[in-house]
């Protein structure tokens, strides 16, 4: 600690003593008094008044302002704990307030048109009207979209001013009258989460964030990045005798900074929430924990490392895992990148094929030996025998655009976006660069508030082309249900068809069994001891719960009498027990049921049992079964679909069936965007939208944008440098 951020003296009690320097023939070198009975506090010289009484206290109090603060000590600088929490947000960094995005939820509305809804209220038509005269003397126009009113307006509007309330008065005074019941409710429709007053979403309380090192508090550290926060240690200077007690805390910080860095997430800020990183970027963080603990002969097991990775950063995570091998420990990584097959000192695949077809060790041995191995479906990729081609021609934007001007959020830096609709467009980039606050935050908020099923969000400046879009949906890798009554056959809407098949047969209807007695989600044929779920939870009291297998139906999920129920000699229990191929053949004369069966199984999903539940999916595997549900559908025309990351733990063979699925799409008159590392995807697409150049505050910006022919002549472009080489080899490219 070099500083506290206040008037600060060295103050003792309630008398404050006033250290005076005398003049330089009367203090030595060293600060020591050199004139003979002057009374000396921490060596330099007080000058006393007669009369004058002292007290003295040990608390850090300053003598201008009269604050007290707390001995500086680790708690105090953690918002965990209550002691260094906010007292206002209890460390959370926002309060329940009153949201303006819920007091004006349609921005392309007039303040004539009731833009702000709380006081198109016939109990507030009064304040309405004040308002009205209120914005026509300040020259405020009351015919324009609020969108359109400039900031200086819209404070206006909501701070007031000595003859209007405004909009944050009119909330403080219902607040002292929420005593009365309709005043809570009104209330209650208004309120959000909203930045902390008191803390400013720092979380910590006025103690912590006062205390400085070399100019600065933890909370303007911790909002650095990882690259700024490494070389603000680096360069940071202590005096000798801070030094001395400090150093080794410094050493853990650089060395735990340095690991961050080198694992390719030098654009994250220290402050990042955990709940907005993506899978890649936790796995990633989780090895620098590793790293910084400095095991041997330790066992590290990674799944898919390299998701969200560009290209250009995979050679730091593979050097990064090749130093852990070096140090004594054993490194087992389940990947599906070439570049870390081609670094690994030994392959086991595992094939030939997926689900019910794999569970075989298929190959052991280096990587070479691997692209001689004929019974390797990925060794014939790996060596050209199978191969994902360039198309021979792309699609060309048909004259609609969606445009989007002076997008900003985090990162993104007021830029203008221009998305062809109808054919694929690729966003891509190196990590941090702005892709999916670009695609999550800005472009799909606004086509869902533009819709009025979000509320709006001011961080771009004009839309353009939303006309031309019927619909946008979000393809994502969130789980398809989280409890174990979801399944693949609920999902893409094939259950229902099965349970009519068994309701219609001769034994159903003579018990008058109709579908929903075959659902396992509601009363009727379902095993009520478990109630559909197959297994039933025993709560421990001091221990984990157990989940054990119904006694009663035995883990079928129906009651016996509908179970023997039975079509073509199975019933609907064996039934769920296929897989989508062997239900493919089961149900062959049911086009009803095959047609939903035979998309799942297009998306190469057909491995999967009809019954497995959502729990048990992979975060690829749900991305693809709801894939699967919106080729089953009727496409509409103009729809954008989005998609985020899709290659996630798919092989090649995998991505070439998603590369088809995707053509259905745009042939059904839909546009795909898809966010995208893989190379694979991004040289088969139409358009690319580079994002960079760097991560964190040095992207945000719109690099290039063009054909992959065009992105791959541009040198700024990391995406453009590698594509340069995987259009010129020609290799696993994919033709039409």
């Amino acid at each position: 600690m070099d500083s506290l951020e206040c008037c600060y003296r060295e103050s003792q009690g309630n008398t404050v003593v006033e250290v005076v320097a005398l003049p330089e023939s009367g203090i030595t070198a060293e600060g020591k008094t050199t004139v003979p009975g002057l009374p000396l506090y921490k060596g330099y010289a007080v000058q006393l008044k007669p009369g004058d009484r002292f007290s003295f206290s040990e608390k850090f109090t300053c003598r201008e302002c009269n604050i007290t603060y707390e001995v500086p000590e680790p708690r105090l600088f953690s918002f965990n704990n209550p002691f260094g929490a906010c007292p206002r947000c209890q460390g959370f960094g926002n309060t329940i307030d009153f949201d303006l995005n819920l007091v004006i939820p349609d921005k392309e509305k007039s303040l004539q048109e009731g833009a702000i809804e709380p006081w198109t209220k016939p109990r507030y038509r009064g304040l309405s009207a004040e308002f009205k005269r209120f914005a026509r003397t300040k020259g405020i126009p009351l015919d324009v979209p609020y969108r359109s009113l400039s900031q200086a307006q819209k404070e206006l509007i909501y701070e007031g001013d000595e003859k209007f309330i405004g909009i944050k008065r009119f909330f403080e005074y219902l607040e002292t009258k929420k005593y009365k019941l309709y005043i809570r409710v009104f209330l209650s429709r208004y309120r959000g989460y909203a930045l902390c007053q008191e803390c400013g979403g720092s979380r910590l309380r006025r103690d912590a964030r006062v205390i400085k090192i070399a100019g600065k508090n933890i909370t303007e550290i911790t909002s650095m990045t990882v690259e700024e926060a490494h070389r603000f240690f680096d360069q940071l200077m202590l005096p000798p005798f801070e030094i001395a007690i400090a150093q080794r805390v410094l050493d853990e910080i650089r060395t735990r900074l340095k690991f961050l860095y080198n694992v390719g997430l030098e654009y994250l800020t220290l402050d990042r929430l955990a709940s907005t990183l993506s899978g890649g970027e936790s796995q990633r963080i989780q090895l620098a924990t590793s790293l910084g603990s400095s095991l041997v002969g330790a066992l590290y097991v990674l799944d898919e490392p390299s998701i969200g990775l560009h290209p250009r950063d995979n050679s730091r995570l593979i050097e990064i895992l090749k130093n852990l091998r070096d140090l004594g420990n054993t490194v087992l990584v389940v990947e599906h990148e070439v570049e870390m097959m081609k670094a690994a000192d030994q392959i086991i695949d595992l094939g030939p094929g997926a689900g019910e077809q794999g569970g075989q060790v298929v190959f052991s041995g280096t990587y070479p030996n691997l692209l001689l191995s004929s019974n390797s479906l990925t060794g014939r990729y790996l060596k050209h025998d199978l191969r994902i081609n360039i198309p021979k021609t792309r699609r060309s934007p048909d004259g609609h655009w969606l445009r989007i001007y002076g997008a900003r959020e985090h990162n993104l830096k007021k830029v203008d976006i221009a998305i062809p609709l109808g054919i694929m467009t690729c966003i891509t980039g190196v990590s941090g660069s702005g892709k999916s606050t670009l695609v999550h935050e800005v472009i799909y908020t606004a086509l869902k508030a533009r819709r009025g099923e979000v509320p709006e969000k001011e961080n771009y400046q004009r839309m353009d082309g939303d006309q031309w879009i019927a619909d946008v949906i979000l393809v994502d890798q969130s789980p398809i249900g989280r409890t174990p009554r979801s399944n693949p056959v609920t999902y893409i809407k094939a259950f229902d068809a099965i349970r009519e098949l068994f309701a219609s047969t001769r034994e159903a209807k003579s018990q008058s069994f109709g579908a929903g007695h075959f659902s396992f989600n509601i009363p009727g044929g379902r095993c009520e001891a478990c109630e559909g779920d197959g297994t039933v939870t025993v709560e421990m009291q001091f221990l984990a719960d157990v989940e054990l297998v119904c006694e009663e139906c035995r883990g079928t999920r129906f009651k016996s009498s509908v179970l023997d129920i039975r079509y073509k000699g199975k019933n609907i229990y064996e039934v769920l027990q296929l897989t989508v191929q062997e239900a493919l053949g089961f149900f062959s004369a049911i086009p009803k049921i095959t047609n939903k069966l035979k998309v799942l199984q297009a998306v190469g999903l057909g491995y999967l049992r009809l019954g497995q539940s959502a729990t048990t999916l992979s975060g690829g595997e749900a991305q693809r079964v709801k894939l699967a549900y919106y080729l089953s559908k009727q496409v509409s025309h103009n729809t954008l679909y989005i998609f985020d990351e899709p290659t996630t733990g798919l092989h090649f063979d995998d991505i070439n069936k998603l590369l088809l699925a995707f053509r259905k799409l745009l042939q059904a008159g839909g546009t795909v965007l898809v966010i995208e590392h893989n190379l694979d995807v991004i040289k088969t697409a139409d358009w690319i939208i580079d994002l960079g150049p760097e991560g964190g505050d040095k992207g945000g910006t719109v690099v290039t944008s063009g054909s992959p022919e065009q992105v791959a002549t541009i040198r700024e472009s990391y995406t453009g440098r590698y594509l340069k080489k995987v259009l010129a080899d020609g290799a696993r490219n994919v033709g039409t």
